[in-house]
Parts: structure tokens; sequence; C-alpha cells
């Protein structure tokens, strides 16, 4: 496999999965929130994405609280939720970092659908049964919303617009993807390649997803992108520049990771 922008050769498509049946007694879809201090947001998102999921989502469902070690009231909240509204669950991790909070609930749920938004709903909710539905038919493996795509609508600062377009201009430059919009926090996978790929995982924080999606195009998954209509959240206390630098290692460590696989004989990825 060569590395170079443009070089890459692009693998077989993996063949089309069965569509799901159309009868469940258990949840056909679990949208993990992963979450980290957010005891303003936490009750009234919650509730609303359980509103719109009752109210449009033709399967049952569940919705998982993954609260990575957070210090403030939302382990209280999320329990509370848990056991206000059936179809919400809690899950209470003791180290921080969003991939390790995706990695846990993915890797303990039996859903077919396994999906994850961030807890401020910056994506419209009206794009979550259209993320979800090519995997339910069985078209796609992954399913990511994209800021970047034609059709989509996105309010934002010009600083946060640069960064993300810079970042995924550097992931086509440097790694060839063909995805659009790698960290827009709005996904989907089959469980079945969720159980593929994980394992391969290395990184536990903001890189979770980049590197999901690149080792999802290198084995070949169908990969579908869906134009979101998306809101910044101006009280985010996401670390820019920390963020920043962690992708740019992670950027790094995958390409050498990929270039060591390409070297060894029968390599998978």
């Amino acid at each position: 496999m060569n590395l170079r922008p443009g070089r890459v050769p692009a693998p077989a498509p993996a063949p089309r999965r069965a569509p799901l049946p159309t009868h469940h007694d258990e949840p056909v879809l679990d949208v993990v929130v992963p979450v980290f201090n957010e005891e303003k947001d936490l009750a009234p998102n919650v509730r609303r994405l359980h509103a719109h999921l009752r109210d449009t989502f033709p399967y049952p469902y569940r919705i998982t609280i993954a609260d990575n070690a957070s210090t403030d009231r939302t382990p209280l909240i999320a329990a509370e939720l848990a056991g206000d509204i059936a179809e919400v669950t809690s899950l209470r991790l003791p180290r921080k970092g969003r991939g390790r909070a995706l990695r846990a609930a993915w890797s303990g749920s039996r859903a077919p659908v396994l999906a994850y938004l961030d807890v401020d709903l910056s994506t419209g909710l009206t794009a979550l049964l259209p993320l979800v539905a090519p995997l339910i038919s069985g078209h796609s493996d992954l399913a990511i919303g994209t800021r970047l795509a034609s059709g989509a609508r996105v309010v934002r600062g010009p600083k946060r617009e640069v960064i993300s377009r810079c970042y995924n201009t550097l992931l086509r430059c440097t790694l060839a993807v063909g995805f659009s919009d790698a960290q827009c926090g709005f996904k989907a996978v089959r469980r079945e390649a969720a159980e593929l790929l994980l394992p391969l995982v290395r990184d536990g924080e903001w890189f979770f997803d980049t590197e999901l999606l690149v080792l999802a195009e290198r084995a070949g998954l169908r990969i579908h992108e869906v134009p979101v209509d998306w809101v910044d959240d101006p009280d985010s206390s996401v670390d820019i520049l920390a963020t920043a630098l962690a992708d740019l290692r992670g950027i790094v460590r995958m390409r050498r990771t990929l270039a060591a696989a390409r070297r060894r004989p029968g390599a998978a990825l």
C-alpha cells in the first residue's frame, strides 16, 4: 500500500450487508452521548434527543450516556435520566477521553447499529435518520455527518472554520483519505464493522474518530456521508490548540503504522 497522496490503490469495496430484519424486540440503534463535566446541558439535551427518537425513529433504540471521569454533577444527572427514561442508560468510566468512552460503550452494546453524537446537539437531529438508514438497509458499514460537503449548512466562527478545513486538507495530503470531514461529532457504524475496527484503534481521545475512519477506508468498508446542519457551541470547553497538536501526533503515528503495515507481507491494512 503506497501512502503518498493520490497513489493509494483503492481497495475493493466491502460487499453490501444484509438489511436488518423489520421486527425487533431489542434496540436496533444505540446512540452514545459521551460527556465530561456537562451538568448544564446533559438533562435538557438528552430529553430532547429522546423526544426526537420517540417521535421519528421507527425501530427500538437506546441512548447511552458515557461519562468519562466527570468531576461535577454529570454522573448524578446521568443516573437520574436513566432512572426516569426507560430507553436511557448510563455508563461511568474512570478515565477521561472521548475515544475511551465510545470504545467502552460500543464494545458493550449488542445493538446492530452504533452511533454517537455530541451532547451540545450542534448537529441538527433531522440528520439522524438519514445517518443510520444506510446502515440499517445494509448499504454502508459506517456513516458520518459532514459539514464540508455540498448541502451542509454551518454556523461557526472563522477560526474554527479554518482549522477544520485545514485539518481535513492535511488528512487528504498525508493519508490520502477520501472522506470529507473526520471531526464532526455525528457518526454511526454497524456492529460487525465496529468489532473489526475497535481492536485496531489505539487513540482514546479526540483522534479516535479519524483513526477509525482511516482504518475503515483502508479495509475497504463502505463509508456514507450525510451533509448536516451544524451550529457551533460558543460555550464548548474543547481546547482547540491541545486537540490540534494531539491530532497532528495521531497523523504522524498513523502514517508510520500504515507504512510499517505496507512492508509486512500479507498485512490486512
